[in-house]
């Protein structure tokens, strides 16, 4: 690899490299040590293509997810199965994964902009913004650069747009699944939020069990699905569609009391 060789977003992929290497080694012990990451499925990863494959998930912290599916993708690679034993999968770890991230939150700290280069496809959201509920145009700046990262390789998204479960999925995820076609491989997560703070950062609780669980690819019919049948696809996959709330993770229990309590203040 040459030292000024850039990814398409101007990223040097040299220093990209090592801050994936470092903040690797940082945080591996959170999810293999402080807390234990049970996986199912990583034997998926290893043969999926190179690129245009979308990644969706529920979400639980601004980071932690992501940077757990950073460890699970690239042990999977190293050929380990279901497990991110020994670090060491780390020193040649795959350059062209991609996160999609509010703009606001990647600007947040010297932190979320260290993570920001080593991935994130910052983008403005259409219906929050500085804690406030917005009404504003999609940027096609911010769909050319979604388009531009699966070309380029993988990309992760959290089609809810929050932290908060159960919430509607958002149209965009689907509108880019029919308009871009990727493979589109759905996970669900758990533990996440018992874990570590919302932001992800700090360790909250240990002797946690977190869960990582990869789907086989989603069946779509790009040209004859409609919208609102992709959105209900994403519901189901993610484990997000409201019939979900009869057998509620104990996790997302938790979080849904919370805000129950917030809203009767």
């Amino acid at each position: 690899m040459g030292l000024f060789k850039q990814n398409p977003f101007g990223h040097y992929l040299f220093l990209k490299k090592w801050l994936i290497r470092i903040l690797g080694a940082l945080t591996h012990r959170r999810f293999r040590g402080f807390n234990e990451l049970q996986i199912d499925g990583s034997e998926i990863i290893k043969d999926l293509p190179d690129t245009n494959v979308l990644f969706i998930s529920n979400h639980q912290t601004y980071f932690a997810d992501v940077v757990a599916m950073f460890h699970v993708f690239n042990a999977s690679l190293s050929g380990r199965n279901d497990s991110i034993k020994n670090v060491g999968y780390l020193w040649r770890p795959k350059l062209n994964i991609y996160f999609v991230a509010a703009k606001e939150t990647m600007k947040a700290g010297l932190l979320p902009k260290i993570l920001a280069y080593a991935g994130s496809i910052s983008i403005e959201r259409t219906w929050r913004a500085e804690g406030k509920d917005v009404n504003r145009q999609v940027k096609m700046s911010d769909i050319s650069n979604i388009r531009k990262a699966l070309d380029d390789g993988w990309v992760i998204t959290f089609p809810q747009g929050t932290t908060t479960p159960f919430k509607p999925i958002r149209k965009g995820t689907a509108h880019i699944i029919k308009q871009y076609k990727p493979i589109v491989v759905p996970i669900v997560i758990d533990g996440f939020r018992r874990s570590f703070d919302k932001k992800g950062i700090r360790v909250k609780k240990k002797n946690i069990l977190q869960t990582i669980e990869i789907k086989k690819p989603l069946e779509i019919d790009y040209e004859n699905e409609t919208i609102q049948d992709i959105v209900e696809k994403i519901e189901f996959a993610i484990e997000q569609h409201p019939s979900f709330l009869k057998v509620i993770p104990q996790d997302e229990l938790i979080a849904q009391e919370e805000l129950n309590k917030k809203r009767q203040w």
